[in-house]
């Protein structure tokens, strides 16, 4: 998303968006909103594209008989794009496995948590909450990897481990929550609500970030992206 902007707001905004208003001229009962922790203080498009949802739901939640809410996940082990496989590939081929950064940290959840957590949120959600799940401490990648590599039967020393620089738009640390949200329990364990945020304004700032991606222009995107106030910033630690 970082390399096709227009083409993130156009799938993950516009689609959101219409996702929205299917489901409310249709009767739906339940909408789950999958976010990102990368919504959090966003530095990617990704991110800033996750949050505007989290917006979009909780807008839409307010005047809906239907139950909107948003769950909010960390990394996936084993889903699509979970950078697991690729590690485990590279030691098998004997290395060297690529990671971004020594002090690059991340949220871990599996597959099953994931899913419960969407189900639960269903049963929860009523007025656009956002669910999130207590993943415990954030892991450092290098040490996942250093985890793997002995899974596998070798020494650490066995493999090369190299370091190639963070991604445009990449956090060395995550967050599940920003400062100004006070995470409450749910009847469900280590499942907590962020309460909704006020977003006066914000909903109708769209209509330029929309007009900027249908025109392709990038530049236009990140600009409007970065004085919409949901604390969107590019970071480049390279």
């Amino acid at each position: 998303m970082e390399h096709n902007v227009a083409e993130a707001i156009l799938n993950n905004v516009v689609g959101t968006n219409n996702l929205v208003d299917i489901a409310r001229n249709s009767g739906v009962e339940r909408f789950i909103f999958i976010s990102s922790d990368k919504a959090v203080n966003p530095t990617s498009v990704m991110g800033a594209t996750k949050k505007i949802g989290e917006i979009i739901i909780q807008e839409v939640a307010k005047n809906n008989p239907a139950k909107f809410a948003c769950v909010r996940f960390g990394n996936v082990i084993g889903s699509r794009g979970s950078v697991v496989p690729l590690f485990q590939k590279q030691i098998a081929k004997g290395g060297p496995v690529t990671v971004t950064h020594p002090e690059m940290t991340r949220y871990f959840m599996s597959i099953a948590e994931a899913v419960h957590l969407i189900i639960q949120a269903g049963t929860l959600g009523e007025k656009g909450e956002i669910f999130v799940l207590d993943m415990g401490q954030p892991i450092k990648i290098v040490d996942l990897v250093k985890t793997l590599i002995r899974l596998s039967g070798q020494k650490e020393d066995d493999i090369e481990i190299k370091f190639v620089g963070t991604r445009p738009g990449e956090k060395l640390f995550e967050e599940i929550l920003i400062e100004k949200e006070r995470s409450q329990a749910t009847k469900f364990e280590k499942i907590f609500i962020a309460p909704a945020m006020a977003f006066e304004g914000r909903v109708e700032g769209l209509s330029g970030i929309v007009e900027a991606a249908a025109s392709g222009d990038a530049d236009g995107v990140i600009q409007r992206l970065s004085g919409m106030g949901i604390g969107f910033r590019r970071e480049d630690h390279r």
